[in-house]
């Protein structure tokens, strides 16, 4: 079984930073990236971005690049998530979750194992 499990969420101030932590445990674990997503009240789940598990390569949301970025430390089994200049509408739960298929998608439906999610307001 595989575990993830978020955390670093809290509230901020528009215009500060956070960085998000997701600890992977569990059986032997090796897929091919782990992406982050976010869900705002009423609204669907959004891919935010993603990092291959060898680290080589990551991918985000047109709309974030620039201000979000993931890493990764194969050692601790851990993916982060730096989030910089932080607005209100970044308000959202956001997931962790590992996929296994190659290409980085974006779509909820191709992660297998999610985290249980960690809380972000940003105020105004």
């Amino acid at each position: 079984q595989v575990q993830l499990v978020e955390s670093g969420g809290g509230l901020v101030q528009a215009g500060g930073s956070l960085r998000l932590s997701c600890a992977v445990s569990g059986r032997t674990f090796s897929p091919y990236a782990m992406g982050w997503f976010r869900q705002a009240p009423g609204k669907e789940r959004e891919f935010v971005g993603g990092i291959t598990w060898s680290g080589g390569s990551t991918d985000y949301a047109d709309s974030l690049k620039g201000r979000f970025t993931i890493s990764r430390d194969g050692a601790k089994k851990t993916v982060y998530l730096q989030m910089n200049s932080l607005k209100p509408e970044d308000t959202a739960v956001y997931y962790c979750a590992c996929t296994w298929v190659v290409g980085m998608p974006r779509s909820t439906s191709s992660y297998a194992y999610w985290g249980q999610g960690t809380q972000v307001t940003v105020s105004s």
